[in-house]
């Protein structure tokens, strides 16, 4: 039996399987990665996106936010974010743990999706809390130069994702440890595992009695904890495991 096989077997054969998922599962549609040889830091000062920066220079931080991140806007899901919402439909999986924020597993279909690190649906008020569509943010800013403000109370406008030096939201990252917690298999896609505390994710899963299948095109920080690691195109590798589980029903 292949390695590919099997996995579609303990899909199959799962209570409950959780699939964690990285940048690597959304570059086949056209968004770049930001470890990899072309990743986004190889471009940008990973040190600009930390909290105490942003706060400094919200301007400087809402330009490169808005250059480098949003060519999301007019791409579509790709068959491995569609062969994941394939599993949630016939049953075979309870949830998507997902480090992106570019909304692509919803568009996919997949309906429990927990964003840990946010999303770029919406923009916060750092003074009344006030969530605002990003559409409306990323206009004035590109009308402006400037970084936005809220139309409620004139404060200050940032994206609803994770800076470095701030927490996970607390909600996100406690159904994220329950769920892993309360699997029996773990999927591990498109992630190099390098960036905490999502990497403690499926540790938690491995320590609670879960399988822990590792799929990536490159190697990542805990292969050797995997009970199956397979490397490849994920647009390709995903359906094929998806077919295997639904002809099998």
């Amino acid at each position: 039996m292949s390695g590919i096989e099997k996995i579609a077997s303990w899909i199959s054969k799962a209570r409950c399987t959780v699939a964690l998922t990285g940048a690597g599962i959304s570059t086949p549609s056209g968004l770049p990665d930001f470890r990899g040889p072309k990743g986004l830091w190889r471009r940008v000062d990973p040190s600009k996106f930390e909290l105490d920066y942003f706060l400094d220079r919200p301007d400087e931080i809402w330009m490169l936010f808005v250059e480098h991140f949003l060519p999301h806007e007019e791409l579509e899901p790709n068959p491995a974010h569609l062969a994941l919402a394939r599993l949630e439909e016939i049953g075979k999986l309870c949830a998507v743990v997902t480090q992106n924020v570019d909304g692509l597993h919803q568009r996919a279909g997949n309906r429990r999706v927990v964003e840990i690190h946010g999303n770029l649906r919406y923009a916060v008020c750092m003074s009344c809390g006030a969530r605002h569509e990003l559409s409306m943010a990323v206009s004035e800013v590109r009308r402006t130069k400037r970084a936005p403000r809220c139309p409620s109370c004139g404060g200050l406008l940032r994206p609803d994702v994770v800076f470095f030096g701030e927490p996970l939201p607390k909600d996100a990252l406690m159904e994220s440890f329950s769920l892993a917690s309360s699997s029996d298999l773990f999927l591990a896609i498109g992630t190099s595992l390098a960036v905490s505390p999502a990497n403690q994710l499926p540790l938690e899963a491995k320590r609670r009695g879960a399988r822990l299948v590792i799929i990536n095109e490159g190697p990542t920080e805990i292969d050797d904890m995997a009970d199956i690691v397979i490397r490849g195109r994920l647009e390709m590798l995903m359906p094929e495991i998806v077919e295997l589980v639904s002809s099998s029903r």
